[in-house]
């Protein structure tokens, strides 16, 4: 599984109120949702970001509510990887759920910059640069949940393996 985007960068302590704020709460659409995405911080992010870009985050990305519609927001914008030094837990498991990948990396955040471009290649576990050819391993990311990102998510993951 690869990907190959340009960064978004965010600083630490994004919360899901700031990803998508509480007012746009009255659809659970992706469409809809990533049309205010980020735009409390980043006022231009909804209309500029491209399908295949690659958010980079510091630490705690995703904190505060337990809203699925932060995660679904990001995915609908066309968001193709989130990495964050760290992520709130129950966020992390909202992308998952919805087939959004989601990193943990500690240093990229800190040797990249806004509009650099990058790949990332999830089953050898690397991260490069291609801006400043910088290079990074990454702790692997298990191809179980390979499957379910490739799949489009938990749910439609768990139908292919029991609907048969």
């Amino acid at each position: 599984m690869q990907f190959k985007g340009k960064i978004w960068k965010f600083p630490d302590n994004i919360n899901t109120d700031e990803i998508i704020p509480a007012k746009y709460l009255v659809t659970s659409d992706q469409k809809e949702l990533s049309k205010h995405c980020l735009e409390i911080i980043h006022p231009e992010f909804p209309k500029r970001v491209k399908k295949g870009d690659i958010i980079v985050a510091g630490e705690n990305f995703g904190c505060g509510s337990s809203r699925e519609h932060a995660a679904l927001a990001i995915k609908g914008t066309g968001i193709s990887c989130i990495i964050a030094k760290s992520f709130a837990r129950i966020f992390f498991r909202n992308c998952i759920n919805i087939g959004l990948p989601i990193l943990e990396e500690k240093k990229l955040p800190e040797s990249c910059s806004q509009g650099d471009i990058i790949k990332i290649d999830l089953a050898k576990g690397v991260i490069k640069n291609l801006s400043n050819e910088k290079e990074s391993a990454i702790g692997g990311f298990p191809p179980f949940l390979q499957e379910i990102i490739s799949s489009g998510g938990l749910m439609k993951w768990v139908k292919k393996k029991v609907i048969r």
